[in-house]
């Protein structure tokens, strides 16, 4: 025994066991609205035909006998099926129908078994290809009856229209591979291995009864669809051949013959219109909606979520595939107009939304209706729509649907979709899906725009902060200068007095430039390098320029030194040393102390003014634009900190009310060697 017969044994003998137990299963259950008699029949008649296949083989009377028996069975259920349940959608088959396939299947039963007792060889052969013929359109007239019951929706009770749909693809698939080459083993072998899984998932769905209805994709049934054709393709081809065959053509012919059918059908397979009408009819005449929602919005979130193309481009890509339009504009009030603000694959004739924009904008917004052209042009729409419509987009055939993209109370665009490879009508689903999609990608778009708003607050608000910091830099140069002109009149006589003032106005000049720059839009924010600074030295000088406004005291570690940038930290010793002396009576010296405890240096601004209380320094001191002074911008300390901190540092406060305050900044010490102070000195 080859290994194709004993797969074909096994297989419809584990067949036989399950269809015939779940025959008997079936006369003990008390399913509702369920042919529960005539469904038991129909499975021990599977049964009976799949043992007689195992212990007798093809090619037997008993066996054709049994699978006569066994297909009238199904086509007794699938007719009690259908007026149980009454299938919609314009698939309503009558028992005339059943009556003709009835009528074949016996013919066909009666022939094979004048072909098994016939004893004229060539008799037989001629009956045999007749029966092939013959059983191949019973199988496909029965998978034309089951998809009738698709049609029924939620309805159907697939649990059983499973069985004989099954049956006679696999049938099919035994006829088609016995015609074209003759041997069916393992078509054979296969098909009892597949029925043997289809009696596992009947016994899945008999046991929940009532409550199992068996949904099919509309993926699932384009594709039994597909195969449904290649199985018709390939009995075409193959009658084809053999009539090529018959009337003495050669076998080059044949060649011919098959090379041009599937040169035809791959060519028919790669066309987009083809799909585009096959998901069509099939939407049209296999479901009752249009629309697979769960695929859409999958579909639909994807594309919006999706990197590429652009936002806008996105939004146009997710509302042209609802309908399968190969491209469309985006269109976004401007005022009382419109202006493009995408084009997707938009192939058509010049779009100009300037004219009449304001009349369209205004009804979409107040009706928020998706009009179809089309019907505009055919005057089958009703009127508001139609005097809404600009001329422009009446005359461009390529405009096929507008559709209005509401959020709240206003419009946040019109999308305009072009015409699909394969024109249809829009219906009421259509327009519902539309609208859907359309209030979805208006809070997309306003969200972008939103987001845009903030963005644009933000540069705002940095140039606002920057410009704020700016102004309080201005300030201490305005009170430097101003110290420089008091002086002026009591010493301008003073040739040193002179050159120290005109070094004044360089620096204040050089600073006020720096300022005016850090403005720029293309100002970066980051400053200088950090690069090891000798503390002591700065101090010193920022001290000596204070000295003629305020006594000002230095001391401390004069080898101490920091990573930092020199101008950054200078800034930050003029702001403390400011407060200090706007805190401290006339006369009261300033201590600027100098530290280095191995670890960090320091630098300490210390005044016995009035100090702060604890409440001020937590919630008020590093609070921007709060200030105690009158005339002040409050960011000083602020912007002290953060410069700071930018240079991996940190200020501290310690206050008491009428005892005075101490500043501390610490930076990181410098870690790299031995530094040349003088030199350092000399440079600053």
């Amino acid at each position: 025994m080859g290994a194709a017969a004993g797969v074909v044994i096994w297989g419809h003998a584990l067949t036989a066991l399950l269809f015939g137990a779940l025959g008997v299963w079936t006369l003990r259950l008390a399913a509702k609205r369920m042919p529960r008699i005539p469904f038991a029949i129909a499975l021990i008649a599977t049964a009976l035909w799949a043992l007689s296949v195992a212990g007798i083989g093809d090619g037997n009377p008993g066996v054709d006998l049994a699978q006569g028996v066994r297909d009238l069975a199904w086509l007794g259920v699938l007719l009690l099926l259908h007026r149980t349940f009454k299938p919609e959608a314009g698939f309503a088959p009558i028992g005339s129908v059943y009556a003709v396939v009835a009528l074949v299947l016996v013919t066909t039963m009666v022939l094979r078994l004048l072909a098994r007792v016939s004893d004229q060889p060539l008799v037989a052969a001629g009956i045999d290809q007749a029966t092939l013929m013959l059983g191949m359109m019973t199988a496909i007239a029965g998978l034309w009856l089951v998809q009738g019951l698709m049609t029924g929706g939620g309805r159907t009770r697939w649990a059983i229209a499973l069985a004989p749909a099954a049956l006679w693809t696999l049938d099919l698939i035994v006829l088609v591979a016995t015609y074209v080459s003759g041997d069916a083993g393992w078509t054979q072998a296969m098909r009892g291995m597949a029925l043997g899984l289809v009696g596992a998932l009947l016994a899945i769905g008999l046991h929940r009864a009532d409550q199992w209805n068996l949904r099919v994709s509309r993926m699932v049934a384009l594709q039994s669809v597909s195969f449904v054709a290649v199985g018709l393709y390939l009995v075409f081809v193959a009658a084809g051949a053999s009539g090529i065959a018959h009337l003495g053509g050669s076998r080059a012919g044949q060649t011919v013959f098959i090379f041009g059918a599937t040169t035809t059908a791959l060519a028919a397979l790669s066309s987009p219109h083809l799909r585009a009408w096959l998901r069509v009819k099939l939407a049209k005449h296999f479901y009752r909606h249009r629309y697979d929602y769960r695929a859409e919005w999958i579909r639909f979130t994807d594309t919006l979520g999706s990197r590429e193309p652009s936002l806008r481009g996105r939004i146009v890509k997710a509302i042209a595939d609802l309908t399968e339009s190969p491209g469309g504009v985006l269109l976004v009030p401007n005022g009382t107009g419109l202006d493009i603000a995408e084009r997707w694959k938009w192939d058509g004739a010049a779009v100009h939304p300037g004219d009449g924009a304001d009349t369209l904008l205004g009804h979409l917004a107040a009706t928020r209706r998706v009009i179809e052209l089309d019907a505009v042009r055919a005057g089958n729409t009703h009127a508001p729509d139609a005097a809404a419509c600009p001329g422009w987009m009446i005359d461009n055939d390529d405009v096929w649907v507008a559709v209005p993209l509401p959020h709240g109370d206003r419009l946040a665009g019109v999308i305009l979709l072009a015409r699909p490879p394969i024109e249809r009508p829009l219906d009421w689903e259509d327009f519902d899906l539309l609208k859907i999609a359309g209030r979805q990608v208006a809070s997309h778009l306003a969200e972008a725009r939103a987001q845009e708003a903030l963005a644009e607050a933000e540069r705002f608000d940095e140039f606002n902060r920057r410009f704020a910091f700016i102004l309080h830099d201005i300030k201490n140069l305005v009170s430097q200068l101003s110290l420089v002109a008091r002086n002026a009149e009591r010493h301008a006589d003073n040739p040193e007095f002179r050159a120290d003032m005109v070094a004044t106005l360089n620096e204040s000049a050089g600073r006020m430039n720096a300022l005016l720059a850090k403005l720029s839009q293309h100002h970066q924010a980051k400053g200088e390098p950090l690069v090891p600074v000798a503390l002591h030295p700065l101090a010193r000088r920022i001290a000596a320029q204070r000295s003629g406004q305020h006594p000002v005291t230095l001391s401390g570690d004069a080898a101490a030194v920091a990573l930092g940038d020199p101008a950054r930290i200078e800034q930050i010793l003029s702001h403390l040393i400011q407060n200090a002396i706007d805190a401290s009576p006339p006369g009261e010296a300033i201590l600027l102390r100098v530290g280095d405890d191995g670890a960090a240096t320091t630098i300490d601004i210390v005044d016995r003014g009035c100090g702060m209380s604890p409440g001020f320094v937590r919630d008020r001191l590093f609070k921007p634009f709060d200030s105690t002074k009158s005339g002040g911008f409050g960011i000083g300390a602020f912007e002290a900190r953060q410069i700071a901190t930018a240079m991996h540092g940190r200020l501290d406060v310690h206050s008491r009310e009428g005892e005075g305050t101490r500043f501390r900044l610490t930076l990181p010490r410098d870690g790299s060697g031995a530094v040349d102070i003088d030199s350092m000195e000399n440079a600053a």
